[in-house]
């Protein structure tokens, strides 16, 4: 279920070139063309869909370079 919203907030937010569908759940979303100014606008969306806010600590290009990278934050963040 989550990421089958990740990857809605990544097709709407993260500016790719490529089909996001096309993407491997550990693909990496820079590697497929997100820019670092897209990532903030993916993080903000994510923020807004998944009512939580990313610390600190979590703001870095590893946290939202692959699906399961973001999807292993937000697990962390509502558990």
């Amino acid at each position: 279920m989550s990421k089958e919203k990740i990857r809605q907030v990544l097709k709407e937010h993260g500016k790719f070139s490529t089909d996001i569908d096309t993407l491997a759940d550990d693909a990496d979303l820079y590697e497929a063309g997100m820019t670092s100014h897209a990532s903030v606008n993916v993080m903000l969306a994510l923020e807004d869909t998944f009512d939580l806010e990313f610390p600190d600590r979590m703001l870095k290009r590893s946290v939202f370079e692959s699906i399961n990278a973001i999807n292993a934050a937000i697990e962390e963040l509502t558990a």
